[in-house]
């Protein structure tokens, strides 16, 4: 069964239309991270993931986060495409959730761009912003994608999903 894309209105993007092997590229957007309220991240300089059927991810470079809130875990996962990806925890004040961060150290050629750079999965969050939208977080406990309402599906890792 293969899902039915939502057709995108004007101002959005379909991730049907998302390319895969996926693209990275450069964004602009003011992306903001509130955990235990504290903002651990405020970027204009982050790099975004788009791939097939997943909203976007976005990655922080490194010196655009509160590091002293990262720690590293011995976790590591494969993708194929980017490489062998590794993990922080995070702890601020009395809240701590492991494994919520993920970066690669020596990524593929193809992302070389984000070596270092730090993705977040936004369903632990208090909060994670786009230009001051709230993000609401991809389906499934896997994936990372946020959800804005510029992005429309339907998206991997809603029920069903997994025969796409």
């Amino acid at each position: 069964m293969h899902p039915k894309p939502i057709p995108p209105k004007p101002g959005q993007e379909s991730v049907w239309e998302y390319p895969r092997p996926p693209r990275l590229e450069d964004t602009g957007k003011h992306i903001q991270i509130v955990f235990n309220g504290v903002t651990i991240v405020d970027t204009r300089r982050a790099k975004r993931v788009l791939e097939t059927s997943h909203p976007p991810v976005y990655y922080i470079p490194p010196e655009d986060i509160q590091q002293e809130y990262l720690v590293k875990s011995p976790r590591t996962t494969f993708c194929e495409w980017k490489g062998r990806g590794a993990y922080y925890s995070l702890a601020v004040g009395d809240k701590r959730v492991d494994d919520i961060a993920w970066y690669y150290p020596e990524p593929t050629p193809a992302f070389a761009a984000i070596k270092n750079y730090v993705a977040f999965y936004p369903a632990p969050m208090d909060a994670c912003y786009v230009e001051g939208e709230k993000v609401e977080p991809q389906p499934g406990q896997f994936y990372g994608g946020w959800i804005t309402s510029d992005i429309v599906g339907p998206f991997k890792g809603v029920a069903g999903s997994w025969g796409w």
